[in-house]
């Protein structure tokens, strides 16, 4: 019977001839399989990065990436590990290009530096927005309400058992003055104040999103919720125009103090988020110091996560601190946010 030289020097050293071939193994084979290796989480950073910097969201999945672009600094330094076992020069340098790109624009979107506003503080406000998860998270945002006592609620994914519970007298002691749309679980919305309110019928979309002009000193006060059906395959169309139908609302604001709350199921990394904040519109998150403080999934979140829920104003309101809060039964986190009104002489 013959036997290879490797075989007779695996016999002799114990090892089965397949564990002789694994350690004869060539080692330019194992870096070049390596360096194979670097290449797919590469391209994944580097073709979400390249949309975000040419200022647009892409096509399935950039869009659904770009919610948790931080997080590509995983793979980004997965693939310049990988490069260097490899040697492999060039993806060293596409490793280190990916990554300073990602991490440029983890800071935090400055849309400009809004003038402050100056003259008499017409109101302070506290303003909570909560997706209830198809009115999961009800009894929670009851709770919410008698702990925090906000001036001003937005609520997403109301129904039907929800809204009876908003329509509740201890409710309509605290907030006499409402406006709630109901429908499908998910469709229902609401707009709770303890300031006198003019119902508007708000932003058109496919989940309900009411409008109200609240009055408060004396000033209108435009009240508006965002929910806009998610960027899912498929409807990618729908949520461009969903959230330009509120970049919309907030461009024509002629100057009114306007507030726009809710799940806007977009992160600063979206173009179309973008946009809307390119109208003047200030993130009270991003003004407070928490822009990417995780507000979905709640399962993961604060740890991990996406912040979609937000809190925009013009510059008659002045963010002073924002908080998130957990709420049981919802997959997301409310916000909760307090501002400064200041009157039309205050405006910059």
């Amino acid at each position: 019977m013959e036997t290879t030289v490797a075989e007779d020097q695996a016999a002799g050293s114990g090892r089965p001839p397949a564990a002789r071939r694994l350690v004869t193994l060539p080692a330019g084979r194992a870096r070049r399989l390596t360096a194979w290796s670097a290449v797919p989480p590469l391209a994944l950073v580097s073709v979400v990065a390249a949309c975000r910097a040419a200022d647009t969201d892409g096509i399935t999945p950039v869009p659904q990436l770009l919610a948790f672009l931080p997080w590509l600094l995983i793979p980004a330094a997965l693939g310049l590990l990988l490069s260097t076992a490899a040697r492999w020069p060039l993806g060293c340098g596409w490793a280190l290009i990916a990554a300073s790109v990602t991490g440029w624009f983890v800071q935090p979107y400055d849309n400009g530096s809004a003038p402050a506003p100056h003259g008499p503080v017409l109101a302070h406000l506290r303003v909570l927005t909560a997706n209830l998860e198809f009115g999961g998270a009800t009894d929670g945002l009851l709770a919410a309400l008698r702990r925090e006592r906000p001036d001003m609620v937005s609520v997403q994914e109301c129904d039907v058992r929800c809204a009876a519970a908003l329509e509740s007298a201890a409710v309509r002691e605290a907030y006499p003055y409402r406006n709630i749309v109901t429908g499908r679980p998910a469709e229902g919305s609401a707009i709770l104040s303890r300031y006198p309110l003019t119902k508007e019928e708000g932003v058109r979309g496919e989940l309900a999103m009411p409008g109200a002009v609240a009055r408060i000193a004396g000033q209108p006060l435009r009240l508006q919720v965002a929910h806009p059906m998610p960027p899912m395959p498929g409807q990618l169309d729908l949520w461009r125009t969903e959230l330009g139908r509120l970049r919309a609302y907030a461009a024509d604001r002629g100057g009114e103090p306007t507030l726009i709350a809710g799940d806007f199921n977009a992160t600063q990394d979206h173009a179309a988020f973008r946009a809307l904040l390119d109208t003047g519109m200030r993130d009270s998150a991003r003004a407070a110091g928490v822009s990417r403080t995780p507000s979905w999934p709640s399962a993961t979140a604060p740890a991990l996560g996406a912040q979609i829920d937000h809190v925009l104003v013009s510059d008659a309101l002045r963010p002073r601190t924002a908080r998130f809060v957990d709420l049981r039964d919802t997959d997301h986190r409310a916000l909760l946010v307090e501002l400064d009104l200041y009157g039309h002489q205050g405006q910059g």
